[in-house]
């Protein structure tokens, strides 16, 4: 039987609407059960707060559980590979952190592209790091600082929570701008070092402000400058690039799915957590993790992951970083 030509087109066009129609429909129906946010680092640490907070607002949201999965190890390849290789269904995300920018260069065998791999969804925070040295230093300000550390060359210990994390990278780019010689100590953990740096055992740590406020507050470390471009809230101290113009460096999270995740799906998801940025509680929670909201588009946060990868490859290259 010849259809005529006008319900011959209409059937057409309905057939090949069908596709856009179905992705439609799963996102609005999406999701439909439990999702897994996996995060590559160990429970208890301020990335991982930021990650059940982020969690219990999708999950009242959306009206399934986001349950979190600590996969620790690796130095968060552990996690990132695990994402990069689950069904690119939204059932999978990955807390993203400034790690995998730095480990694309810092390790020279990965079992995956981070860039290619990982599809960014949202940008959500940012976390302050601030060059803090013991009670007993000579330095009070920034420029009193290089100007001793390049009159003791190779003197000065600078700790960290070990190589290619936030602290070392923060501290390796300072060297790099200022022209100074720090003898880099790594530890296993932050509090470690923290407990050294404080004890007189080591001079100077970049140090991020949720672990080392009170040590400050207590008058048992001297905070000189923050990393970031601005000043810090928690602290009346001016930002380094005040005297290292461009200088800028800052722990930084957000959320990411595999590669060929609908579009659909990541704009739903990006949209739920531009909203919980917005809202006043959750930026409170943040603040008190010294983190400041840092929101954007997927296009954003996907711009922002490649300047920092070729930004943090640079230091890496010129220090000579190599993992532990």
């Amino acid at each position: 039987m010849k259809l005529p030509r006008r319900k011959f087109l209409h059937l057409a066009a309905g057939t090949a609407a069908l596709p856009a129609f179905s992705r439609i429909a799963k996102a609005q129906t999406y999701p439909a059960r439990p999702v897994r946010l996996i995060i590559g680092i160990a429970p208890g640490s301020s990335p991982d707060i930021l990650g059940r907070l982020l969690a219990q607002w999708l999950s009242e949201r959306l009206g399934q559980p986001f349950i979190v999965e600590n996969r620790p190890g690796g130095g968060g390849n552990l996690a990132i590979e695990a994402v990069g290789r689950a069904p690119a269904d939204g059932y999978t995300l990955l807390l993203v952190t400034i790690q995998g920018a730095v480990n694309a260069t810092l390790y020279e065998k990965l079992n995956y592209n981070f860039i290619r791999d990982i599809a960014p969804v949202a940008s959500i925070s940012r976390q302050t790091l601030a060059l803090e040295v013991t009670p007993s230093f000579p330095a009070k300000t920034i420029p009193e600082f290089i100007a001793y550390a390049k009159a003791n060359p190779g003197k000065l210990s600078m700790a960290t929570p070990g190589n290619g994390s936030t602290p070392h990278v923060a501290g390796e780019l300072f060297k790099m701008m200022a022209g100074v010689d720090l003898v880099h100590v790594p530890y296993r953990a932050g509090a470690s070092a923290l407990t050294e740096l404080s004890s007189g055992q080591m001079q100077v740590m970049f140090a991020d402000l949720t672990s080392s406020i009170e040590y400050v507050r207590a008058g048992k470390l001297r905070a000189l400058a923050v990393s970031t471009a601005s000043s810090s809230y928690a602290l009346d101290i001016p930002p380094l690039a005040d005297f290292l113009p461009g200088y800028e460096a800052s722990g930084w999270f957000g959320i990411g799915a595999p590669k060929n995740t609908p579009a659909e799906i990541v704009e739903r998801l990006n949209k739920e957590i531009q909203a919980g940025l917005a809202d006043p509680k959750m930026k409170a929670r943040f603040a008190d993790l010294s983190a400041t909201v840092f929101a954007g588009t997927p296009a954003d946060f996907g711009k922002f992951i490649a300047e920092e990868t070729e930004k943090w490859a640079k230091v890496i290259k010129f220090a000579g970083i190599r993992p532990e």
